[in-house]
């Protein structure tokens, strides 16, 4: 593999690639599914997860957490993707954590989340394709607000302690801005959280709220001026599902890399084959562009550049595209047998279905970046 980490940053992979590994490969995936879990994750392995540090990467050391950042919790998350982990450290650790920075809440949740005692969720999404459209509701109710609508798509959501809320505040649905976020407990009055089963096994919910009444310091940033906060949550998480979808194409790849070696046709492994060797080296070029442009990311965030925005959805889209070219390429190379639930190739082609639609796939963040140039 490249360097592309410092020593620091490659030391936490290998830390990061070991601990995953072991306590949350493929097999634990296969557990929850087939036990039909309904967390989806394990809250003993999140609390694994908060005594490795992993936890409070994001989170400052002023607050109990390690003061790293977005390449350092990429890291972490590629490792989550090789494995398959189902692991609720995209949406708390890293996405609800940008999200909570710098407001009364973060005080009250960063403890927990350190501690992995707390799952957060985004709860953002309200139609098909992470359409920028938020008809959600916030009236204003006494010394807060009342909030009426519903969300889908929230991962999460069901067991989730808090949910990061984007509301309408004022104008029309379609509206960029006069949206307002809101941090809603999870045992709030008039919230009804239905889980669904997606297809890589793990769980999101649908939301209802009917009336939700929070405070007014529930308010994350400042009133209809919440868009500040969206899109810092919603570049954090953006930045992590390609990292994990990086991780999920680089292990799909691996197995298959596997495959072509052992596997023996005419006497001979198949991987001497030259179609298929040409095969192998077009993917791992793919994939390794790809696994640039997160990191490239990843380091504009982290040095709070104003080329951050465009260079995250340069990162989803080129993940999408390549990750899906692994599990497709794995699948295809594993011939029969990888469409049988017998062999575990099958298992990153849904993880990389769900993380491509997670927070905007391919062809949202083309269009995002074909608007930003002016088409």
């Amino acid at each position: 593999m490249p360097l592309y980490l410092n020593d620091e940053q490659t030391m936490l992979r290998d830390t990061a690639k070991e601990f995953v590994a072991e306590h949350a490969p493929v097999s634990h995936l296969r557990h929850l599914r087939d036990s039909n879990d309904p967390a989806g994750f394990s809250r003993d392995l999140w609390k694994q997860f908060a005594e490795m540090g992993f936890t409070g990467i994001l989170i400052g050391e002023d607050q109990g957490g390690l003061g790293l950042g977005h390449v350092e919790a990429g890291v972490v998350l590629e490792e989550i993707g090789r494995n398959l982990s189902p692991s609720p450290f995209l949406t708390t650790a890293v996405a609800a954590v940008e999200a909570l920075r710098g407001s009364a809440q973060a005080a009250r949740w960063y403890p927990g989340i350190v501690a992995g005692e707390t799952v957060a969720a985004l709860a953002i999404d309200e139609g098909a394709k992470h359409r920028d459209r938020v008809a959600l509701r916030a009236e204003r109710a006494g010394n807060g607000f009342r909030l009426s609508g519903a969300k889908q798509f929230v991962t999460h959501g069901h067991v989730a302690d808090v949910l990061i809320v984007a509301a309408r505040t004022a104008g029309g649905d379609d509206d960029a801005e006069s949206i307002t976020l809101f941090a809603v407990p999870r045992d709030a009055a008039g919230l009804t959280a239905t889980p669904e089963r997606l297809a890589d096994s793990s769980v999101a919910a649908r939301l209802t709220l009917e009336g939700v009444t929070v405070d007014a310091d529930a308010v994350l940033g400042e009133v209809d001026a919440g868009r500040t906060v969206l899109d810092r949550a919603l570049r954090a998480g953006r930045t992590g599902a390609a990292a994990e979808l990086v991780g999920v194409g680089a292990g799909a790849m691996d197995m298959t890399i596997g495959y072509l070696k052992q596997r023996k046709q005419f006497g001979v492994p198949i991987g001497s084959f030259q179609a298929l060797q040409h095969r192998a080296a077009h993917l791992y070029s793919e994939m390794e562009v790809a696994r640039a442009a997160v990191l490239k990311a990843q380091q504009l965030l982290d040095a709070g550049s104003d080329a951050a925005d465009e260079a995250v959805s340069v990162a989803k889209a080129m993940t999408g595209l390549a990750t899906t070219l692994s599990v497709q390429e794995s699948v295809q190379m594993h011939g029969g047998i990888g469409m049988t639930d017998e062999y575990d190739v099958g298992f990153y082609m849904k993880r990389a279905r769900v993380l491509a639609e997670m927070f905007g796939d391919t062809h949202y963040h083309a269009d995002r970046l074909a608007r930003a140039s002016g088409y």
